[in-house]
């Protein structure tokens, strides 16, 4: 299984469910450059875009000589690794998508607001109210909101993507992948012919009380895979934090079948 995490986080967001994976399957999940540990060294420079994050995990999958692989894909992670399945459908085994989205009907209009504010005009204004989402209360808000009992989500998650995203320059970074986000959407046709052709087995599965990414884009999947599993949990964005059993025993099933 191959794991890639979103915005802010890291694979410390997978730190409960390996353990629950592993027990059957080789387990990999990585940081994408700009997150977690990973350093790109300043010489490179590194132009950071989803077209480039995909690049990477490329370059990584074949580092690691992956020629098969079952695909988890979270937030940041959807559009990066489903340009991987897009390029080269042989390898994907199965698909997890939890709160990864590809449709746009999954785009909340409220969520997504500043966003496409600052897509049509990235003025100094607009590229401060989205600097306003890399603060650590912005953080928390996105680990908390829409979970029943806030105190399940572990403190040192969101403490630690706050943390990683104070290093020098990253907010930069960070702003960067914001405004390249467009280009994502533009992608979503691509994404969708991969799932209409190779019909893959799919779970999509979702915490629905996401403020950015609604339970419209975890229906959507069964529109280009009748066969796609769809469950909604009743949590938030980061599903992983409350319902990691949960998702765990929908992943076991779903490979079961798949493999």
């Amino acid at each position: 299984l191959l794991l890639l995490h979103g915005f802010p986080s890291s694979s410390h967001m997978f730190r409960n469910l390996i353990p629950l994976l592993a027990t059957k399957y080789r387990v990999i999940a990585p940081d994408l450059p700009g997150f977690g540990f990973t350093e790109v060294p300043a010489e490179r420079n590194y132009q950071y875009s989803f077209d480039s994050l995909a690049a990477t995990m490329e370059a990584f999958v074949q580092a690691l000589k992956l020629e098969k692989y079952a695909l988890y894909v979270f937030d940041y992670g959807a559009p990066t690794g489903f340009r991987l399945a897009a390029a080269h459908p042989e390898r994907v085994t199965a698909l997890i998508s939890q709160n990864g989205n590809t449709y746009l009907e999954g785009l909340s209009e409220e969520g997504w607001a500043p966003m496409r504010k600052h897509w049509a005009d990235p003025s100094a204004e607009n590229e401060q109210v989205m600097r306003s989402f890399l603060t650590y209360d912005a953080t928390k808000w996105q680990y908390t909101h829409g979970v029943a009992n806030p105190e399940q989500v572990a403190p040192e998650a969101y403490a630690l993507d706050a943390l990683l995203m104070t290093r020098p320059g990253n907010k930069d970074i960070q702003i960067a992948l914001f405004y390249d986000y467009r280009n994502n959407l533009a992608l979503y046709p691509v994404f969708q012919k991969f799932f209409r052709d190779t019909q893959v087995p799919t779970l999509a599965i979702w915490g629905k009380h996401d403020p950015f990414f609604i339970p419209p884009g975890a229906e959507a999947y069964r529109r280009d895979n009748p066969n796609a599993v769809v469950k909604l949990l009743d949590t938030g964005h980061f599903a992983l934090e409350t319902h990691v059993d949960e998702i765990a025993a929908e992943i076991h099933t779903l490979l079961e079948k798949a493999l």
